[in-house]
């Protein structure tokens, strides 16, 4: 993937400010991901020319585009430079998230993408990335919602403050919903808003399955840019009765830089890819990649080992999504029920957005059907 926005083929004077000339520059601006202009995609709207004011809309392929600056000052010197450089131009956004699902009438018609967080051993921060990854999501713009697939160990209520409530129902067509509880912004559901929290969760493998078809035949989920689903650790039932009841987008792999933790992320990886499963996977991010004292802000400590996340991506040629600090600040959050996404640590949410970033376009690209 390109990190340039456009590419400028001819230089001209100033020429006479029309929607040709204007949609004519404009296609010499690049999507950086999808590798054609965006005049070729359809993706130019609304042109209006008022004197040497031009306004126009470019729709993007997510609400959550980490290019969009990138792609406005290229669009504002395509113009000023082959159409007329004393144009006042205006770039205005809106989106319309792209999906490879060809029938929205199937299971959860009105989610566009369906995210499957897993990892492949528990304790790497699986359930936090993919909690601030909906946050990172939801805080752009995109219309997100979260299920907590861990069936035995949840903890999404708790992460996100509402440990000890009760969803609602509601009644569609005669049948009743569960209607997620909305926090952050984020519609919320999991196990741990359903039982008893003093009480384990013992049931065998066809039980936990008719409770992941309830999470998502019986919810209302309602119209979702994203749906994220916080997967248990390892290969078990649960994942195969995601994948074989829902249509899962893609898959990202979280791990924590260590051996023992990249040899089970192996697994994982080898899971989705098997034939009967077969789904694609958008990346792989590493949590925990290293330390930073409050005290010494220029130093970082590699207490897990360094790389085996991204060595582990180029291993199996598949894209490397980020690095996650290990930060007292986030733990604090989950605990605490405020995700560091929705705190006031600046440069720990870099992280996190830049991983969201990096995500969203990767999905965006398996949409197009390009090869990542």
């Amino acid at each position: 993937m390109t990190n340039f926005a456009f590419q400028i083929f001819i230089l001209t004077n100033n020429c006479t400010m029309t929607n040709e000339a204007i949609m004519n520059a404009l296609s010499n601006v690049q999507e950086p991901d999808l590798g054609k202009d965006l005049v070729t995609l359809n993706m130019v709207k609304d042109v209006a020319i008022d004197g040497n004011a031009v306004s126009f809309t470019v729709v993007l392929t997510t609400p959550a585009c980490p290019m969009k600056d990138m792609i406005k000052n290229a669009c504002i010197n395509a113009v000023q430079l082959l159409v007329k450089k004393e144009a006042q131009v205006t770039v205005n956004f809106t989106s319309n998230t792209t999906t490879n699902r060809l029938d929205p009438k199937t299971i959860l018609g009105g989610v566009k993408n369906i995210i499957a967080v897993v990892s492949g051993k528990g304790g790497v921060g699986k359930s936090t990335v993919a909690a601030n990854l909906a946050l990172a999501l939801g805080e752009s713009g995109a219309k997100v919602g979260l299920m907590d697939a861990d069936i035995y160990g949840p903890s999404q209520h708790i992460m996100f403050g509402i440990r000890g409530e009760r969803p609602l129902m509601k009644e569609n067509g005669g049948k009743g919903l569960i209607v997620p509880i909305e926090k952050f912004g984020i519609k919320v559901i999991s196990i741990g808003l359903l039982i008893d929290e003093k009480q384990a969760v013992v049931w065998r493998g066809p039980m936990v399955s008719s409770a992941i078809r309830q999470f998502v035949s019986d919810v209302d989920w309602g119209e979702l840019d994203y749906l994220i689903i916080d997967m248990p650790p390892g290969t078990g039932d649960i994942h195969l009765t995601i994948v074989q009841t829902v249509p899962v987008t893609g898959v990202i792999v979280v791990t924590t830089p260590q051996l023992v933790a990249l040899a089970d992320a192996k697994k994982g990886i080898a899971m989705f890819g098997q034939a009967q499963l077969k789904v694609p996977i958008i990346g792989l991010v590493e949590n925990m990649s290293y330390f930073i004292p409050a005290e010494l802000p220029d130093n970082k400590y590699y207490i897990f080992g360094k790389d085996g996340g991204k060595n582990l991506a180029d291993e199996f040629d598949i894209p490397f999504l980020g690095q996650i600090p290990l930060v007292q600040s986030i733990r604090e959050g989950g605990d605490f029920g405020v995700p560091i996404m929705v705190s006031d640590d600046e440069i720990t949410k870099k992280a996190f957005i830049e991983f969201a970033g990096n995500a969203v376009r990767g999905i965006a690209v398996k949409n197009a059907g390009i090869p990542a």
